[in-house]
């Protein structure tokens, strides 16, 4: 393909993946020029966030163009189409949750709490919540653990139902969940190494999710994934002092390489694990 000098063009590129410990939650990156979607629908929704340029795309029996920055929402089972509505196309990521999750993240929303929510408006304008799906995203993508993974994800979604569902709805007021934060923690305390997710946590509690971090949050002044790494680190430490190496110590704490301890070793204290081990001596 010849292409003028001097134009900025975009390759078109996409990749698309299944998350298995968010429950084989799809989540697309692509870079279109040309690429032109026919009228389809899916199972699930449809949540993606414009990187670069514009699309245009059908919707709720209209046109719709979704400008950079914007969030696309389309419902689950809702017919659209897809196209560049730019020059040089459009850049986007986008996850297909499905009815049953946002149900079940629902539940504690003071309207039409446990339903299957609908985003009335294909496409909204909100910097806020656009972040948090970047964020996301880019964690999704990720060696994170699961717990970080499934507190953003879950987050970014409850904000958008909050904030873009059909109806405005508020977090239904609750009594505080004191001894099931206070289980929670000490299962993080006990067990910092364990691979556990945010909805396995809240099922062992008998709190949804979103309910679970607010709350969790509120009570020890940090959500739970990063309440876990402060955990991991704690263990690591005792590791270190007993006499075991760095990377040993890493892994069994629950970091999942070395360079991954170092990052968060040194955000913590200051120093890297070589040093903290030197001043032992």
């Amino acid at each position: 393909m010849v292409e003028s000098a001097g134009r900025n063009l975009r390759r078109e590129q996409a990749s698309f993946m299944h998350v298995d410990e968010l429950g084989g939650l799809g989540v697309l990156q692509a870079t279109y020029r040309r690429q032109t979607f026919s009228r389809h629908s899916h199972e699930g929704f449809c949540v993606g966030v414009i990187d670069d340029g514009a699309q245009r795309f059908y919707r709720t029996g209209g046109e719709h163009v979704a400008p950079l920055g914007s969030i696309i929402l389309v419902n689950a089972d809702d017919i659209h189409t897809g196209s560049a509505a730019s020059e040089d196309g459009w850049s986007y990521q986008a996850m297909y949750p499905t009815p049953e999750l946002l149900t079940f993240l629902s539940r504690d929303l003071k309207n039409g709490a446990g339903a299957t929510p609908y985003f009335p408006h294909p496409v909204v304008h909100d910097v806020g919540v656009a972040g948090q799906l970047r964020l996301a995203f880019s964690l999704l993508r990720s060696d994170e653990n699961r717990l970080l993974k499934e507190t953003m994800v879950f987050s970014a979604l409850t904000w958008l139902m909050l904030r873009h569902g059909k109806s405005r709805i508020e977090p239904a007021p609750q009594s505080k969940a004191q001894s099931q934060v206070t289980q929670v923690k000490a299962f993080l305390d006990d067990f910092p190494e364990a691979d556990i997710s945010l909805l396995e946590l809240a099922e062992r509690v008998g709190l949804s999710p979103y309910y679970l971090l607010r709350q969790f949050q509120l009570a020890t002044g940090l959500p739970p994934h990063a309440y876990q790494i402060q955990a991991r680190l704690r263990k690591a430490r005792q590791m270190l002092k007993a006499g075991h190496g760095v990377l040993d110590s890493a892994l069994s704490s629950g970091f999942h390489d070395q360079s991954h301890f170092h990052r968060h070793f040194r955000k913590s204290m200051g120093i890297t694990p070589g040093d903290y081990v030197k001043s032992l001596k």
